[in-house]
């Protein structure tokens, strides 16, 4: 595949990541653009053949030209574009490299899904429900892929955000009944353990690498596909007191901000505690909280 055909698929990707953003079906931007349901069918496809109709979609959805188009840095204004964008670029990689809170989404458990999805409708107070359930199903996509794929995903995670986790649990809504705080703890205890137990057996081609020196605010995802890489900068959280309202992702691959991001990556790998050290170090974390699932 060549770099116009390359550039053309992506322009259509972040086209559908734009529309689902924005609530609308095929038919109801057709309408909208006075276009057939095929032709945005093909325009989703990368097969845009005018300037002037890809001028046209990115006015109806409020997104710039060159951010669709990918030109610099591409700006995502909500959760679920910013998500099904994140499901598009890891679709068909070979290396993630991850600094998210407590870990990265892919390395989660089943029932951090059903907790997750109780603690989103708790975010979003019975408004955006809709988009709460579109964001879980491209979750769910992005994890089932991540396991058929298998491509090596190096994940940093923080000791702070570690015990925070096993504190509080998670939480969508700062005044929960104490049952209910209880359970979220047990369940964050429960999520935790899976984290020891993959540090001590690892699946093939997954690192964790558990930080203690400060980590950056924001979570980042370096992707990486042959000779081409894409960074993904979210403010959208799926961890302790998770955050799918409001914020603006960034997507680029932009040569500097790949090397900052990359150098921040290694710094913290380099001084992270991996394997058994690492899985002894929040066995400790554990102890000190005087968590025990009953």
């Amino acid at each position: 595949m060549d770099d116009t055909q390359l550039n053309s698929k992506d322009i259509g990707a972040r086209l559908k990541a734009h529309r689902l953003g924005r609530g609308l079906t095929p038919e109801e931007l057709a309408v909208r653009l006075n276009i057939s349901r095929a032709a945005l069918y093909r325009a989703e496809k990368g097969e845009i053949a005018k300037i002037d109709m890809l001028s046209a979609i990115a006015s109806e959805l409020h997104v710039s030209l060159p951010s669709l188009m990918g030109v610099g840095i591409e700006y995502v204004d909500n959760a679920l574009s910013f998500f099904e964008r994140m499901r598009q670029i890891e679709e068909d990689c070979d290396q993630i490299i991850g600094l998210f809170s407590p870990i990265s989404y892919l390395l989660t458990t089943e029932h951090y899904d059903t907790i997750l999805k109780d603690v989103l409708y708790e975010v979003v107070q019975g408004a955006g429900g809709q988009d709460v359930d579109a964001i879980l199903s491209i979750l769910k996509q992005r994890k089932e892929r991540f396991a058929t794929r298998r491509p090596l995903l190096a994940s940093i995670i923080s000791d702070a955000d570690i015990r925070k986790f096993l504190k509080e649990g998670l939480e969508g809504a700062s005044e929960l009944p104490a049952e209910i705080r209880e359970q979220r703890r047990k369940m964050a205890l429960l999520e935790v353990r899976h984290i020891v137990e993959m540090l001590r057996a690892p699946g093939i081609g997954v690192q964790i690498g558990v930080a203690r020196e400060p980590i950056p605010s924001t979570s980042f995802q370096i992707v990486r596909q042959g000779g081409r890489s894409v960074l993904t900068i979210s403010p959208f959280r799926l961890g302790h007191n998770p955050n799918i309202r409001v914020g603006v992702g960034l997507i680029t691959s932009a040569p500097e901000a790949l090397d900052l991001h990359e150098g921040i990556a290694d710094r913290l790998w380099a001084t992270s505690l991996k394997g058994h050290e690492a899985a002894e170090y929040i066995e400790e974390l554990i102890a000190r909280e005087g968590l025990s699932v009953t």
